[in-house]
């Protein structure tokens, strides 16, 4: 009966990952200019950045933090700072760890727009 209530949390919790994974809660584009971008994490290394949007010149930024899973696009992201560049990027609600980025926007294309 045990091995059975196992193989159930089991199959719950696959069944929550495989959901959290592959559906997302939003998607779409942020632009601006990319503030800061690093490698960062004790255990689980995670690439994450902060991009500062400005809607007005001399209007104070809006700082927008974000994660990166691809190891090419933080390549393009580390290629691109001081440039104007448009994120894509999709939206992950209720991952169960950090391990996987620190934010819940996760940057999947990078487009330079200057």
């Amino acid at each position: 009966m045990i091995k059975l209530f196992v193989l159930f949390l089991f199959f719950i919790g696959a069944g929550y990952l495989l959901v959290a994974f592959n559906y997302s809660y939003s998607d779409g584009n942020r632009a601006g200019y990319i503030q800061k971008f690093s490698h960062k994490g004790w255990i689980c290394k995670t690439h994450e950045g902060e991009m500062a949007m400005t809607t007005v010149p001399g209007v104070a930024p809006v700082l927008w933090s974000f994660s990166v899973s691809d190891a090419k696009v933080a390549s393009q992201l580390t290629q691109a700072m001081g440039k104007r560049l448009v994120l894509h990027y999709k939206e992950f609600r209720y991952l169960p760890t950090t391990c996987f980025g620190e934010t819940a926007y996760y940057v999947d294309h990078v487009e330079i727009t200057e």
